[in-house]
C-alpha cells in the first residue's frame, strides 16, 4: 500500500495508525479510527482497511467529513468517526482511472484501490471524479450497543481489547468523574483508580483511559486473559 501511494506522490506524509487490528475485526478498526481521527490535521485522508468482504459486492467508498476524508470499504468501519463528525458527502469508488490497475486483485483492494485513491485525494483530486455520489444515509453502520444508566449503576459492555489486553468498555469516563466507583465482573469487584500504578503489579483495576472510556486493566498484566472476557461481554459500574 505504501508503494502504491509513493508511485502516485512520493512526497506525501504517511502515518501508520496501527497494524494490531485482529483479523476481520471491523469493530476494533472502527474504535481505533474513531479515537484517533481528531488528532490529525484538518484535511487528512484516512485510508482504513479491515475488509473481510474484499472482492464481494460490498462498496468501496470515499466519505468527506469535517476532519477530512475516509477511504475504504463500506462495511461499518467508518461509523465510529461518523458518529462524531457527520458525513458531508460520499462517493462510490467506480472510476478505475484512479486505481492502481483497472483489474484489481480480488483479495487486496487496499493496495489496488484504496491506497491509490487516498493518494490522489491527498494530491488534490476531487472526490467528485472518483465515482457516483451516494446518499450518506446509505453508508453501512456497525451497531455498537450503548451503555445503560440505571439507579444501581451503569450496565456496559466491552467495545475494544487493546494490544496489552486492556478491556475498553462503552461507558464514557465522564459518567464516573468525581465519584467513588468500582466495576463488577461476575462476583469480582474491581476498584476504580486514577492510574495503572495506583495498584501493585499484577493487581486488577479500573480507570478512565486516554481515549475517555472506562477500561479494566491489570497493572503490568493482561485483563483479557485474567478475566476471560472479550468483545461485547458485559460488566457493571457500581457507585459508592
Amino acid at each position: 500500500m505504501k508503494g502504491a501511494i509513493a508511485r502516485i506522490n512520493p512526497s506525501l506524509v504517511v502515518v501508520d495508525l496501527t497494524h494490531y487490528i485482529p483479523p476481520q475485526n471491523i469493530a476494533a478498526g472502527r474504535f481505533a479510527l474513531m479515537n484517533a481521527c481528531s488528532y490529525f490535521p484538518p484535511g487528512t485522508v484516512h485510508v482504513a482497511v479491515v475488509d473481510p468482504g474484499v472482492g464481494s459486492g460490498r462498496r468501496g467508498v470515499v466519505v468527506e467529513f469535517a476532519g477530512g476524508f475516509l477511504v475504504g470499504p463500506d462495511n461499518g468501519l467508518f461509523s465510529g468517526v461518523l458518529s462524531l463528525f457527520p458525513a458531508i458527502a460520499a462517493f462510490e469508488l467506480t472510476n478505475t482511472e484512479y486505481w492502481l490497475t483497472p483489474t484489481p486483485s480480488s483479495t487486496f483492494h487496499g493496495r489496488d484501490i484504496f491506497a491509490p485513491v487516498g493518494a490522489h485525494i491527498a494530491s488534490g483530486v476531487s472526490p467528485t471524479v472518483l465515482g457516483n455520489e451516494i446518499d450518506v444515509k446509505s453508508l453501512v453502520s456497525l451497531s455498537i450497543p450503548e451503555c445503560e444508566v440505571r439507579s444501581t449503576g451503569i450496565l456496559g459492555s466491552i467495545q475494544y481489547v487493546d494490544y496489552f489486553g486492556n478491556l475498553i468498555t462503552n461507558i464514557p469516563g465522564v459518567l464516573v468523574q468525581g465519584k467513588s466507583w468500582s466495576v463488577r465482573v461476575g462476583d469480582e469487584m474491581i476498584p476504580g483508580s486514577y492510574t495503572y500504578s495506583d495498584r501493585l503489579p499484577g493487581a486488577i483495576l479500573a480507570l478512565v483511559g486516554s481515549h475517555g472510556w472506562v477500561e479494566v486493566a491489570v497493572n503490568c498484566g493482561n485483563a483479557k486473559l485474567r478475566l476471560q472476557l472479550d468483545w461485547l461481554d458485559q460488566l457493571v459500574v457500581v457507585f459508592g
